[in-house]
Formats: C-alpha cells, structure tokens, sequence
C-alpha cells in the first residue's frame, strides 16, 4: 500500500511494510556535483507533483572495503549524483514521537545509508520515527583544499539534521526530540557536532559507539591531499580534483589511504578548521546533550584476525608495535600479566582498543555534568570467523536485525535474541526518555553496562587496565 506525505519541497509517496511507513533515497541536499562539487550542500530543488520514495536513493563516491573485510561488512552501490538523501521508517504520519537519526561509519571511506542492516524498521515498530542518512566520502567530504570549505561530510550532517528538523513532523516525529545515533566513523562525526553550535542546537541526545570526539590539525589531512593529488598528477586544489576522472581519484586515494592504520598514517575525516570545528572537540563538547557512550570489549579483531594479523604478530613484532603506538613498556608488560593466556598479537589489539575508545570514553565522561553520561561495553562473543567481540559487532542487536544475512556475516546464525531485545529497548528507551535503564556515569562507582548473556552493571569496570594508563 502507498502513502504520501506533504512536506517542504514536494509530495512524497512512500508505502507501507509491515504496519511502517517507508520513504526511501529523500534528497535532503542537492546533488554535489557539478558546479556544487566540493562545496557546502545546497537545498534540494523543489519539485512538481508527487515524488516516488520507494527505493534506496544513490551512495556517496567509494571503492569499497579491501578484502577480506568486504565480505564481513557488504556495501550497497547504487550509481548517481544525487547522493544527499535520507531515509524514513515511521509508525504513522500523526503525533509527535522521538526521532533517531543513524549516522553510519566505515572511516569516512566507505558505508552508506543503503546497507539493509541499517533498514529502522523495528525502531519503527517500537515507536520511533528512524531516519538514515548519507554524507560525502573520501576526498569528496574530507580532502583539506585551499579552494573548498573543509569539513563537507560534517556539514552535509548538519544539512540533513536541519532537514529534519524543518520537515520531520509531517512524519509523525518531534523535531525538539531528536537523538543522533552512529558507529565507527560516524560516532567520531557526531561526537564532533556535539562541539559545533549550528549543529548542537538540532540535537537533544546522542549515541556514540566506538567513536568519540577526534578531529586531526588541518595541516595533517592537508598532507594526505597532497599525497592524492600526486599521485594524480594535479595540483592539491578542488579545481584540479573536480577535473581528474573519479576513477584515477578514487585509485589515488585508494594508494595512499592503504598505508593509514590504526596507529596512525594519513588521515581523512573531520579537522579543526577554525570555522565549523574551532577547537579540540573534546573540549567543547555541549554538556548538556544527553550521551550513551560505549565500545565492543575487542574492537581490533575485526582488523586483526581476518587478516591473519594476530598469528603474525610474534613477541618482537609486538614490542615494535607498542613502541608505534607510544605506549610505555611497563603498560604493555602490565596488560601481559592481565592476559597471560592472550597472544602477542591479542596483546597488542587489547592495548590499541583500550587506547583508542575506552580511555577516551571515560575521559569524555569524567568532563562532563554528573547524571548525563551513561556509559556501555559489548561482550557477547561471535564465534563467525572468530571475531569475538569485534568492532561493529553490536550493530546487528542494536537494529534487533539478527536474522538478516548482512548480520549472519558477523554474528553466524545462533546469535542471542535475548541480548538483541535487550539493546535494541535501551537505545530506544534513551532516545524517549533520556534514560537507558542503568545508572549514569558518576566519579565514586563508574557504572558501565556490560552487555552479553547475561548482561549486567558493573562498577568500576576494568580498573586494572585503566590504572595501568595513569
């Protein structure tokens, strides 16, 4: 059954599935090529009659991941220009209900809005109206030229935020009741316009997971665009990039991004402009922006083990690694003797998770005001490809989508329901009430929520690891 909906620029026509109302491929901004290429997006062109929304809308510029992630984590392409749109699951066109905003991750390179393990369905059906978003990758949103505004992917965010706020309620959601939602490079970027004014007032909660604020000194990303428009062959210029084939460009950037680790190496995503991002955004972080903050208990294994990482890495090769990293030889000899059954390799991937999310999470926590920060840890162990809990592994449960074949990649087949209805019902009791249902961070216990079969709240959670960074 169709449905349409009157809103700004238009008529859509939608359709329902399963008791929801779907809007597929909304362009929130205009297509950002051509004259519009690397700029800030522009509205969306008004149009005659009804539009159809009844299908995923074009991806952003991408190569895709490497193998064998590729496998793991699929990419929807769906070919055109007009890339800026969103998409829509809604219990009904009336009332005003709380709205959730996904923001999806893939270092800023690769992901896109099309991904069916992403469909807000069951937000939907629990009485959210769910919205995802696409936003420019690669060079196309974060390339640092002396010609274009930086920080494009952010302020295509903050276009299809503002797109919601201005046209949401005709879908039955609150635009003064929206939380955004996102993981990997997507919770980096939200935590990032949680420290940008045009983009904190169209946002009252926030979901960060395996992310946090980080944004790299303009000069760095600078260099990584200098590197691209080598390889190239043109200057480091928009002008010059706009007129390379996009192939070339995405092989460029695909040469040189392959030496960027996660220890390091050049860098795209979001940089302290002195414009959108004035400062360390962890220092400007809104503090009165409700956060749920968290992180899998082993976020390297989804890099280190199917690439056969973690059984490369030998004793020596670990210490060189640790020595990359900066970290100091009595930390490394410290999480040895906390996991003396782990292997060099695990070692290191143990140290370079905690180093890079959980630290960081309770640093951003310890800033903030008493009672707005709720804090969490995914457990539960995948037995696929032996991934353990790797990165992104909570995204199948948080969507309470476990029975589709995007998620069997990285959970099998035996996944718990338990633990998916336990925190699809936390994500969807914050973003109503601003409440999780365990206690918030405080400085004297520091609650964490420990999800896994069974979950539960642990105080003080790892203090041995964490005393071993002081």
């Amino acid at each position: 059954m169709e449905i349409t909906v009157d809103i700004r620029p238009g008529k859509l026509r939608g359709r329902m599935e399963d008791g929801v109302a779907v809007f597929l491929g909304v362009p929130y901004a205009a297509p950002p090529f051509g004259e519009r290429r690397f700029r800030a997006p522009e509205p969306p062109e008004p149009w005659e009659g009804v539009r159809d929304a009844l299908a995923y809308g074009p991806t952003a510029t991408s190569r895709g991941y490497r193998p064998p992630l590729d496998e793991i984590l699929p990419e929807a392409v769906i070919p055109g220009e007009d890339c800026l749109n969103l998409n829509i699951w809604t219990p009904g066109l009336d009332g005003r209900r709380p709205v959730m905003v996904w923001v999806h991750g893939g270092s800023n390179r690769n992901g896109s809005n099309a991904v069916p393990l992403y469909a807000g369905g069951a937000f939907a059906r629990d009485g959210v109206v769910m919205v995802s978003i696409n936003y420019r990758l690669g060079v196309e949103g974060w390339a640092a030229f002396p010609d274009a505004p930086d920080n494009r992917g952010l302020l295509d965010q903050i276009a299809a935020l503002t797109w919601v706020r201005e046209n949401i309620e005709a879908f039955g959601g609150d635009p003064g009741n929206v939380t955004v939602f996102g993981e990997s490079a997507g919770a980096i970027d939200i935590a990032d316009l949680l420290a940008v004014p045009a983009a904190r007032r169209l946002i009252r909660r926030a979901i960060i997971q395996s992310g946090g604020p980080a944004a790299a000194p303009r000069k760095k990303v600078a260099v990584t665009t200098r590197r691209i428009a080598r390889r190239l062959g043109v200057p480091a210029t928009a002008a010059a990039f706009a007129a390379a084939d996009r192939e070339r460009l995405l092989d460029a950037q695909a040469a040189v991004m392959s030496r960027s680790g996660l220890a390091g190496g050049p860098e795209l995503g979001p940089v302290i402009d002195g414009d959108l991002v004035t400062g360390p955004p962890e220092d400007l972080v809104d503090p009165e922006i409700a956060i749920l903050i968290g992180h899998t208990t082993e976020e390297y294994r989804l890099w280190f083990v199917p690439t056969g990482g973690v059984e490369r890495t030998g004793p020596l090769m670990a210490r060189l690694a640790t020595l990359k990293m900066g970290v100091k030889g009595r930390v490394h000899r410290g999480y040895r003797a906390l996991f003396p059954d782990a292997r060099p390799g695990e070692v290191v991937g143990l140290m370079l998770t905690d180093r890079l999310v959980r630290l960081g999470n309770h640093r951003l926590a310890e800033r903030r005001p008493i009672g707005n920060t709720w804090l969490y840890e995914f457990a539960w162990r995948s037995p696929q490809r032996d991934l353990g809990a790797a990165h992104a592994m909570e995204i199948p449960f948080v969507f309470d989508a476990l029975g589709s074949s995007d998620a069997h990649m990285l959970t099998g087949t035996e996944a718990p329901q338990e633990l998916a209805d336990a925190m699809h019902a936390a994500w969807v009791r914050f973003a109503s009430t601003g409440d999780p249902g365990w206690p918030a961070w405080n400085p004297s216990t520091r609650p964490t929520m420990v999800f896994d079969t069974p979950s539960t709240v642990i105080e003080n959670h790892r203090a041995d690891v964490h005393a071993l960074w002081r």
